[in-house]
């Protein structure tokens, strides 16, 4: 099988698993050297790039499922959003087609809707409906927002090391995290279980916490008193639009950090636990465990 965003956290621990289970897996990357640890796991590296048709004819010659856990919500110039996430994604389809590819897993966003207010959640589900009507067998994998950037990147890592962290808004509106490994895990299912084809599958973790509990549990765990500096939303948005003209990206991380502060983001797990074998990862679980 190949997958798609290979090197990046989610598709490195969807490539372990794979090949701890026997899997044979191809890495398209566009940097090789970033997949050495993955090549001598067992798994074999291909060069390719979302914006190079011919690069994906080639990666995809005899794969049967394919992987995609490719974004760039931070993206820029000739790797923003609308290059890759939307024209690169939909050209992999169209490649996958041709080649007969029998399984396409997708990667998309919890909430990805058309009429969302945040563009990168309009691309996922635009390429949503491609795929659908693409005629490929597919599973849509949709994460809430993950704990490795969202809880700890944006939030922890500032309270492990006695920094102020600066949050948009009262800190207090409750949404959803998920630990990588959970979703990997979900993927590495679906792989291998027909009756996940043609399934939109929703996970999140198991609880849902303020920006201001995350900063508590960090808190709690590395001994430091979390210092939290909250600024109104209108100078998030106003943030939002000044760094709009000069990286877009940037603009966008702003946008959804005040959507979790002004939306309902909140994730209930009851549902998925009871049709799939998993057991989600708590927050401070993920925590200790990191530390």
């Amino acid at each position: 099988m190949l997958v798609t965003g290979g090197t990046g956290t989610l598709g490195t621990l969807v490539t372990r698993r794979l090949l701890d289970t026997g899997h044979r897996v191809r890495i398209m990357t566009r940097n090789q050297m970033k997949a050495d640890d993955l090549k001598k796991r067992g798994a074999s590296i291909v060069k390719g790039d979302l914006r190079d048709v011919e690069s994906l004819e080639f990666a995809l010659r005899g794969a049967s499922t394919v992987i995609s856990a490719t974004h760039s919500m931070l993206g820029k110039g000739d790797a923003a959003l609308e290059i890759v996430d939307d024209e690169g994604i939909r050209s992999l389809i169209d490649a996958a087609k041709r080649a007969g590819v029998g399984h396409f897993i997708f990667v998309s966003v919890f909430g990805a809707a058309l009429d969302h207010p945040i563009d990168f959640w309009q691309t996922k589900a635009r390429v949503e409906r491609y795929l659908r009507d693409s005629g490929l067998d597919y599973t849509i994998i949709r994460p809430t927002a993950f704990m490795e950037m969202h809880a700890y990147e944006l939030i922890g890592k500032f309270v492990e090391k006695g920094k102020r962290v600066v949050m948009f808004g009262s800190g207090k509106n409750p949404r959803n995290f998920v630990a990588t490994g959970d979703v990997a895990k979900m993927i590495v299912a679906a792989t291998d279980d027909p009756g996940m084809r043609g399934e939109t599958v929703e996970i999140g973790g198991p609880e849902n916490l303020s920006s201001n509990q995350v900063a508590e549990i960090f808190g709690r765990i590395s001994g430091k008193k979390a210092k939290v500096t909250h600024l109104p939303i209108a100078v998030g948005r106003a943030a939002s639009v000044a760094a709009q003209r000069v990286h877009p990206g940037v603009s966008r991380v702003i946008k959804s950090a005040i959507l979790s502060e002004t939306a309902d983001q909140s994730f209930d797990s009851s549902e998925l636990v009871s049709r799939y074998p998993i057991k989600l990862t708590r927050l401070e679980e993920w925590a200790k465990a990191k530390a």
